[in-house]
Order: structure tokens, then C-alpha cells, then sequence
């Protein structure tokens, strides 16, 4: 497994947390809506679903989906992001982790939703982007969904040019067993294009099969 820095460490140093808190609390103070992740993501969910935020930074998503009843957990490799997250919001989970070991942090794999937005995937460390997703895949519940949001051009993305494309992405879904249902071109669900420079995607680990033994596996 590859072991170089993310590329979010590379452009950030570790240092971005209250930097990247104060930029959204502009936002909202300027009337800008900074909840469409978690829109998003309710609209997918039952009450009190149980969501990772894998890569969750400062907490600003996993944090209103809990204010909306849902039971979150958020996991980032950045401690200074995690610190703001702590800060705004104690009684939540916050685990300091690298989503390429995310089975390290021991988390039951009974997720209904992973949700990695923020271009977490093209900000990965390079070739470890297929182990990432395997391992969100593993924490999702059989019906589960993989909610992620990614720029697939320049202007969506803080590099130069993208470093993950669709059919990429699409592939490494597949060989952890996830299945594409739908795709949209923003977080308010507008329609996606062919050539599109974002992608909000929504995967779905198959549900086990009515007459599936214990495991999930079929008794016939």
C-alpha cells in the first residue's frame, strides 16, 4: 500500500481546520445555504439512521444530520480539522484515522449510510483510492448507500487538473460489490451530463436476498 501523504496534506500542511471552519461560517453568515450534503442525505435515510462522514473534516455535515436525529460518526486524518469538529459538537464521535485503515478503527460495519463528500476521493493519497472504497463498502449494512461528491475538472477540484475519473470510480465501486443508483450534478440533485466537471454519486451495497441464511448467504 502506497504510502505517501494525501494530497490534502500536501496542499494544506495538517494546518486547515480553523481556516476552513471560518470560510463557512462566511458563507452562512451571507445567506448561503452550507447544508446540501446533509439535505442530500436525509432524503435517502429512515430516522435515526446510523451515517458515517468519512473524511468529515470539520464537522459541518455529520453535525446537522445529527440535529436532524440521525446517529453520526465522523473519521478524518486531519487533527486540525477534527479539532474544530470536537470543539462544535463533543457528544459526537470523532475518530482520527486514515480511511485507507479505516478497518483498523474496529467500527461496526452496520452503516445504512458512508457518505464521502468534500472531493475526499480525489484527494486521497495516490493508489490507495480502490482500498479506500473497498473499506467504505465493508462498513455499509446489507441496502446500505455510499453518498460521495467529487470535481472531476479543475475548476471543482483545488489541483491543477482531476486525478479520478467516473469510470475509475465506478470500476472500484463494482469490485467492492456496490451498485450504481443514481447520479446527480449537484447536492440539490440537478441532473448529471456526460462531461460534467461534479458528480454527487450514490451507490448501494445489494440488500441480502429474502431467503439468505445467516451471513446473507442464500440457503438455496
Amino acid at each position: 500500500m502506497s504510502e505517501q501523504r494525501d494530497r490534502w496534506a500536501q496542499l494544506t500542511d495538517g494546518q486547515a481546520g480553523e481556516d476552513y471552519a471560518r470560510r463557512f461560517a462566511r458563507l452562512a453568515e451571507s445567506g448561503h445555504d452550507v447544508h446540501g450534503e446533509a439535505a442530500f442525505c436525509a432524503a435517502l435515510l429512515a430516522p435515526a439512521a446510523r451515517v458515517l462522514d468519512a473524511g468529515c473534516g470539520t464537522g459541518r455535515i455529520a453535525v446537522r444530520l445529527a440535529e436532524l436525529g440521525h446517529r453520526c460518526t465522523g473519521v478524518d486524518i486531519d487533527s486540525s480539522m477534527l479539532a474544530v469538529a470536537r470543539r462544535e459538537a463533543p457528544a459526537q464521535e470523532w475518530l482520527l484515522g486514515d480511511l485507507s485503515r479505516l478497518d483498523a478503527l474496529g467500527l461496526e460495519p452496520d452503516f445504512d449510510l458512508v457518505l464521502a463528500a468534500g472531493n475526499v476521493v480525489p484527494l486521497l493519497a495516490p493508489g490507495t483510492e480502490p482500498t479506500v472504497v473497498r473499506h467504505l463498502a465493508s462498513a455499509l449494512r446489507p441496502g446500505g448507500l455510499l453518498v460521495t461528491g467529487m470535481g472531476l475538472d479543475a475548476a471543482h477540484l483545488p489541483l491543477p487538473e482531476p486525478t479520478v475519473t467516473l469510470a475509475e470510480f465506478d470500476r472500484w465501486c463494482a469490485d467492492a460489490g456496490l451498485v450504481l443508483r443514481q447520479r446527480c450534478a449537484t447536492w440539490d440533485a440537478d441532473p448529471y451530463e456526460d462531461g460534467g466537471g461534479y458528480a454527487v454519486s450514490v451507490h448501494a451495497r445489494p440488500a441480502a436476498r429474502p431467503d439468505a441464511g445467516p451471513g446473507g448467504v442464500s440457503d438455496r
